[in-house]
């Protein structure tokens, strides 16, 4: 049997692109030594700088460590960026194919061609998830509509294209019969699902619709966008017994300047921010920018105070990356060590409340998802709270109780030192 190994980089939407490759290579024996393995894919993430930069060193390692043979695929959104510079500066890639064909990748290797479409691909085929018994992901859209300044995105992924919920309700069934309950919803843009049809408040109605399913055990939506999100659907989430009040709303800055020259609309975001605050038990999670080239010193003060005042559950802190294709990128950019201060500056502030915020979890008593041993240590097993994303929002490290395997269980918080979070396990759900 052949070896196959495979690399997936970046975002959960890519992980799903290559558990649809996994998919249509079953026959394919996986394999954790890239030197051993017959064919080597490389899902790239083509983004931001560094994510070009980590996925040009992982095919220069694969080129510099397969065996005599062996075939390299790179497929994914560095490829579907710089395809021709890819085919011109590194020949030796045998296969190079964009974001469009995922489900070809079998003939793709069996005829050593390359297939590199201008569309996306919309997940129908089986996939292969390899990653946990209990969770998956569930791609509703691809590609975007905005036109945030920095951002390449829709110069690759194209406009805005939605999936059926025909189409969602039929993956979340044939999932759920290989014993998956807990789904994270996922896109570029979800909360602009079904626009592209013409249809508002879609996101509302695959809510419902899943709801009227009734298979789906837990689930939470991922990257809202403030400007496509309305107080209903806001609503909508909070009122779920199924998605948890998990609010993902990336905002980037929350300076109204800074906003308008990133092309983003500030109106109504603190509304928005304010009312998921309101809800009970919600979680809010959000990321951003830090040094786009118009931010003064007193929009980041702006921004600071912010954060300081708010207190997200989680927040991502992003440096400007000048990416070429993009309005922003032509700007100058302010100098490395203004942005670097400003992040540390940040992140003190989030150390703070991170550490404040563990310190509360600790003796009470949660909800949680146990996934299998962690990669701390094998004498953890990891749980996160069931609202939590997998791997972004942290884990709970269990070493104490009747666990029967992954699932759900009520799990007590003992300890918190140092941002590691230890507990047990009190019983099965």
């Amino acid at each position: 049997m052949q070896k196959l190994h495979i690399i997936s980089l970046g975002c959960s939407k890519n992980l799903v692109d290559s558990q649809v490759m996994l998919g249509r290579l079953r026959d394919y024996e996986l394999t954790q030594d890239l030197s051993e393995a017959d064919v080597i894919i490389i899902n790239t993430c083509g983004f931001l700088q560094a994510a070009k930069e980590e996925s040009l060193g992982h095919i220069f390692e694969a080129l510099e460590s397969r065996k005599s043979g062996a075939l390299l695929v790179a497929s994914g959104c560095l490829v579907a960026r710089y395809e021709k510079e890819l085919r011109e500066l590194i020949p030796e890639i045998d296969i190079l194919t964009g974001v469009g064909d995922f489900d070809k990748i079998d003939s793709m290797i069996a005829t050593k061609k390359s297939i590199s479409s201008d569309k996306v691909y919309l997940s129908e085929d089986s996939r292969l998830i390899t990653d946990s018994n209990v969770h998956t992901y569930i791609k509703i859209s691809e590609g975007c509509n905005q036109t945030c300044s920095f951002c390449a995105i829709p110069s690759f992924k194209g406009k805005l294209q939605s999936r059926s919920i025909d189409s969602i309700l039929k993956e979340i069934e044939s999932l759920a019969r290989l014993g998956y309950q807990d789904f994270s919803f996922i896109a570029q843009d979800s909360s602009s699902y079904l626009l592209d049809k013409g249809i508002k408040d879609g996101l509302i109605k695959l809510i419902n619709a899943v709801h009227a399913q009734g298979i789906v055990r837990s689930a939470r939506i991922l990257y809202l966008y403030p400007s496509s999100t309305s107080f209903a659907l806001l609503d909508s989430i909070a009122k779920s017994d199924i998605f948890a009040s998990y609010f993902d709303m990336p905002l980037q800055h929350i300076s109204t300047s800074v906003l308008s020259h990133m092309q983003r609309s500030s109106k109504d975001v603190k509304a928005l921010l304010s009312h998921m605050k309101q809800v009970p038990n919600a979680f809010i999670r959000s990321s951003i920018i830090v040094g786009y080239p118009t931010e003064s010193d007193a929009d980041f003060s702006e921004l600071c105070k912010f954060v300081e005042d708010y207190r997200f559950d989680r927040l991502n802190i992003f440096e400007y990356s000048s990416e070429e294709g993009t309005k922003a990128g032509s700007l100058e950019v302010l100098p490395k060590p203004v942005i670097t201060k400003r992040i540390k500056t940040l992140n003190k502030i989030l150390s703070k409340q991170q550490k404040a915020l563990y310190k509360s979890m600790v003796n009470k008593k949660y909800e949680a998802i146990i996934e299998g041993k962690s990669e701390v240590s094998e004498y953890f097993y990891s749980a996160r709270l069931k609202a939590w994303a997998p791997e972004i929002d942290g884990e709970i490290l269990i070493n104490d109780g009747d666990i029967k395997g992954a699932g759900y269980y009520e799990v007590e918080v003992l300890e918190s030192k140092d941002g590691i979070l230890v507990g047990k396990a009190l019983s099965a759900l």
